[in-house]
């Protein structure tokens, strides 16, 4: 006998990137995918015309496509989809920004921009539609990583960042992403002192020690000031480790 109690899966939201600089398109649809989203990653705006017979929810665009600009995309779909648009670019004057609202987009990002204000971009706009929260539940969860029973902590190679399960940013010093590298490749392992310290390029004595100790407890001030818990575990008179999930991108 089947059961009427099935419940049905949420299906995930769509996102299109159309970004022609592969490896930064690359890293954006990678990050999306592991925040919960559905996403198609595009060079062209011919590729873009070629997948948007379904549609999408979010449409990321850079304005300076090699084909067509990423306003005429954004025209196009304010007058014949329902899609929030982000636009992304380098061009920051007030000119260029209100040309991009203009042409239909709801939001307007300047370059360098970072993963996690992306990630809060799309949950912001799909927070306004009231179809997100049909699809969503009342419990207004975000979705967990496919196939995961917890969420995840994600390091930023690219912006020394330290994002937070909850989609919070902590920016790290180079010395401070380093320390966490050697952490995270030892996952849920102690990394004895010893090997923190010549592989971060002290001297293994006792004022170098007193540098590590005070890395690391400024490294916790920044994660305490937005997240709940910390990763970074203390193995005293030993060393340091990674005990929560992490991704690096």
């Amino acid at each position: 006998m089947i059961s009427q109690n099935r419940v049905e899966a949420v299906p995930q939201k769509r996102v299109i990137v159309v970004e022609d600089e592969e490896a930064f398109r690359r890293v954006i649809v990678h990050y999306l995918t592991l925040s919960g989203y559905e996403v198609t990653g595009v060079g062209s705006a011919f590729e873009f015309y070629q997948h948007i017979e379904k549609p999408f929810d979010v449409a990321i665009l850079d304005v300076g496509l090699p084909d067509q600009g990423g306003l005429v995309l954004a025209a196009y779909l304010r007058k014949n989809t329902d899609m929030r648009i982000i636009l992304l670019t380098g061009l920051s004057s007030i000119s260029d920004r209100v040309a991009g609202y203009n042409a239909g987009a709801d939001l307007y990002l300047v370059k360098p921009v970072v993963f996690c204000e992306i990630a809060a971009a799309i949950k912001s706009l799909l927070s306004r539609d009231k179809r997100d929260d049909e699809s969503f539940g009342s419990s207004g969860q975000k979705p967990i990583v496919a196939g995961s029973d917890s969420l995840f902590w994600t390091l930023v190679g690219t912006h020394w960042q330290l994002v937070t399960p909850e989609q919070a940013c902590v920016k790290l010093t180079s010395k401070e992403f380093d320390f966490l590298m050697l952490l995270v490749a030892k996952h849920k392992q102690v990394v004895p002192r010893s090997a923190l310290l010549k592989n971060l390029g002290y001297v293994n004595n006792q004022s170098s020690h007193s540098s590590l100790e005070s890395l690391v407890r400024r490294l916790r001030r920044k994660i305490d000031a937005v997240s709940n818990s910390s990763p970074i575990q203390t193995s005293h008179g030993n060393g340091y480790g990674f005990s929560e999930r992490v991704v690096v991108v």
